[in-house]
């Protein structure tokens, strides 16, 4: 296991388990909790023997987004360029969740507010607590939803139900996110992690090769054609059926035994 002050990293059986580590402060972001997380990944990137990556938050919450705690307008100076830190690290660190080709499991142990949300909303397979709540705070703070916000609302719920949940900035329960499809389960909280770190290690034994191959291709799916998304599955079938684990699976299946991929 290692770590960092903000964000709390362990290997095991495939599953590179990140936990943000600031529970004081709801695990609000700072520049050093960004730069820890994106080393995560940047390691799941890398490193062959990271197969899933499982995300969640230390104590009561999984994120309450940006630490404000430095950004005082009271202190005087002038106005924070709000736009370079999302070019610095919210964007990046989206961008690394979404281009992983190993699967991204998020579990939102509780509260996930502003960029803390859509963090969680960029991975891709999100369990939460029942206790969880998911809520866009930028509108309290006369901010637009970022980390991806307006792009997942829109994409997973439609535009009436992104448009007011980003304007009211209303809390949505677990149990309300998972009805909408803004996730895939609301668990109770304590069976949260038992059945996180359970799929995190089903995953990290699969085939993880296709699995990084089904993520890229559900992910075009939103802009592509019909026509493009079947060249698409074309190519991407043509590489997965050249790969190791495609032989051994239907290996595996003819002499009726449980396989044994290696995400090659």
């Amino acid at each position: 296991m290692t770590s960092s002050e903000t964000v709390i990293e362990r290997l095991e059986g495939g599953v590179l388990t990140l936990v943000l580590n600031r529970p004081d402060k709801l695990n609000a972001f700072t520049p050093a909790m960004h730069d820890a997380l994106r080393a995560g990944f940047a390691r799941a990137a890398r490193d062959a023997d990271v197969r899933a990556v499982l995300l969640t938050g230390a104590g009561r919450g999984f994120s309450a987004g940006q630490d404000l705690g430095d950004r005082d307008p009271r202190k005087g100076g002038p106005a924070p360029d709000l736009g370079e830190t999302i070019g610095r690290y919210y964007n990046p660190l989206i961008r690394a969740i979404r281009g992983l080709d190993k699967p991204v499991i998020a579990a939102v142990n509780g509260v996930a507010a502003g960029a803390g949300a859509n963090i969680a909303l960029a991975c891709d397979i999100v369990l939460a607590a029942q206790s969880a709540r998911f809520i866009q705070a930028f509108a309290k703070l006369g901010l637009v939803p970022d980390a991806g916000g307006s792009w997942a609302l829109t994409h997973l719920l439609g535009e009436a139900r992104a448009k007011a949940l980003a304007l009211t900035a209303e809390p949505v329960s677990a149990a309300q996110a998972a009805e909408w499809g803004l996730i895939w389960k609301a668990i109770p909280d304590d069976s949260l992690m038992d059945e996180a770190q359970a799929l995190a290690r089903r995953l990290a034994q699969g085939p993880t090769f296709g699995f990084g191959l089904t993520k890229q291709a559900i992910q075009a799916a939103s802009t592509n054609t019909l026509d493009a998304q079947l060249d698409l599955e074309q190519d991407f079938q043509q590489r997965a059926g050249r790969s190791a684990d495609y032989a051994e699976g239907v290996t595996a299946f003819l002499e009726k035994r449980q396989p044994r991929f290696q995400g090659q």
